[in-house]
């Protein structure tokens, strides 16, 4: 949807859209004059629980790599190091994961904007493009470098990193990340910045969000060794944390869930799907009120539907509450062809929905100086549930493998594999009151089913 044509519809809105931009207000700040620019973005929360609803710890494993031009902690540029505890995201454990949330921008004309996004309950693993600061961090100065402008030099800072972004010195204590200075590009005035889109061979489903009409954005790299400008479509960054969202699923039974709202706010949009073996079902729910409970039957996937035409569905549906919350059509769809073999195609039992605005500005605070005529934050919740047979199942192929058992380790790994990065959660579960043989059995075999080469992996 082009910008003109957005803010005309916007406009039929009356009294509600100046609603809304008063409510973007409050939680933009900065005292700026609104500009004539939108922003949109649009993620997902994802968690693990067992079928009592309580949340696992898990390892927030990418099933899909990232682009090799994307910064992490690994390779963070700038000389940064990670501070309190903050490391590679494979080693860490938690209970949350924020995964891939991405801001679009619109413009009537070329402006430059400033981006802050904290993050306090959680840790930023992964962002893109370059960030002026971003922390917990630290950028160790040796003790021979007197001065700021020597230190930047020192490291490889550009100019413009060194006068204009570089206002607090290191360490970085809290966790956030702010990107200064960057352009907002309109694309019908600059179609040629589509050549400059930074590519690499991965097959990463970060491709999929520039499917959209959004603007492009450019930004220095800071990095005095390669000053050529970075461009993309959106801003890009991932997560992980330890907080619980305010959906808790639990199952009465192998095919009843219950669904509780434990929060604050209504939520919206609530798909149940069950998959096994490439068929499944799912049910909606449009709205859930605080407090409020609804047990839903669910049925055998070896009754559904075939997992192409139930992802066609599903996907269309789920874009549907997407445009509803208020993201464009594009936008929508390029978020659903994002996770749509992640949401639709693997097996399980998990529920979708859509969090409340108010419980993402609470636990995602959001800042764009300029302030912007309007703003739009959709978030996806993701609850992921290991149901008791997944749970019994697993129990007892370690049991028979810890006594010696070759099929059952086979059928061990198999099922480990099927689970994917829930695979240690399901093992947490599966080994607790069990002896110290079924549990080092257990933690041997995920360990050799996650190093087996998959064909997905192969392929990159």
């Amino acid at each position: 949807m082009k910008l003109n044509a957005c803010l005309k519809k916007k406009s039929l809105l009356g009294v509600s859209l100046i609603m809304m931009v008063g409510a973007s207000a409050l939680v933009m700040g900065g005292g700026k004059q609104c500009t004539g620019y939108v922003a949109h973005e649009w993620g997902t929360f994802t968690s693990v629980q067992g079928a009592d609803g309580v949340l696992l710890d898990w390892r927030p494993l990418e099933t899909t790599r990232l682009p090799n031009f994307v910064y992490d902690w690994n390779h963070p540029g700038l000389n940064r190091q990670p501070a309190g505890g903050l490391g590679p995201k494979s080693g860490m454990i938690t209970l949350q994961r924020m995964e891939t949330p991405v801001i679009y921008f619109y413009s009537p004309k070329q402006q430059s904007v400033d981006v802050s996004v904290q993050f306090p309950q959680g840790f930023i693993t992964e962002w893109y493009p370059q960030a002026a600061q971003i922390g917990p961090s630290t950028v160790p100065v040796p003790p021979a470098v007197a001065t700021v402008d020597a230190w930047a030099h020192h490291v490889g800072l550009s100019p413009a990193f060194t006068f204009a972004s570089f206002l607090s010195k290191p360490p970085i204590k809290e966790s956030r990340i702010r990107w200064t200075h960057l352009d907002i590009v309109p694309q019908r005035q600059n179609p040629s910045l589509a050549d400059a889109l930074p590519l690499d061979r991965s097959g990463s489903h970060y491709f999929s969000a520039r499917g959209t009409d959004s603007d492009y954005l450019r930004a220095s790299s800071l990095a005095a060794t390669n000053p050529a400008p970075e461009t993309e479509k959106f801003i890009f960054y991932r997560g992980v944390g330890r907080f619980g969202t305010p959906l808790q699923v639990t199952m009465a039974s192998e095919d009843e869930a219950v669904l509780s709202n434990i929060g604050e706010e209504a939520l919206e949009h609530l798909f149940v799907l069950q998959l096994h073996d490439h068929e499944g079902n799912f049910l909606y729910v449009d709205h859930l009120a605080p407090g409020q409970q609804r047990r839903l039957t669910i049925h055998s996937p070896a009754t559904g539907l075939p997992v192409e035409k139930l992802t066609r569905q599903l996907g269309d549906h789920m874009a549907e509450s997407l445009v509803k919350a208020g993201l464009y059509p594009r936008e929508a769809d390029a978020m659903v062809k994002t996770w749509t073999d992640s949401w639709f195609q693997e097996d399980g039992v998990r529920v979708l929905y859509l969090l409340p605005r108010s419980w993402t500005d609470r636990t995602l605070p959001l800042t764009l100086e300029p302030a912007p005529r309007d703003l739009v934050r959709v978030m996806v919740g993701r609850a992921e549930v290991i149901l008791p047979t997944v749970q019994r199942d697993l129990t007892d192929a370690l049991i028979k493998a810890s006594k010696g058992n070759l099929q059952a380790r086979e059928e061990a790994m198999r099922q480990f594999k099927s689970l994917g990065r829930f695979g240690e959660p399901a093992l947490r579960l599966a080994v607790k009151g069990e002896g110290p043989d079924v549990s080092q059995t257990g933690w041997e075999l995920l360990r050799i089913a996650d190093s087996r080469p998959t064909e997905a992996a192969k392929a990159f």
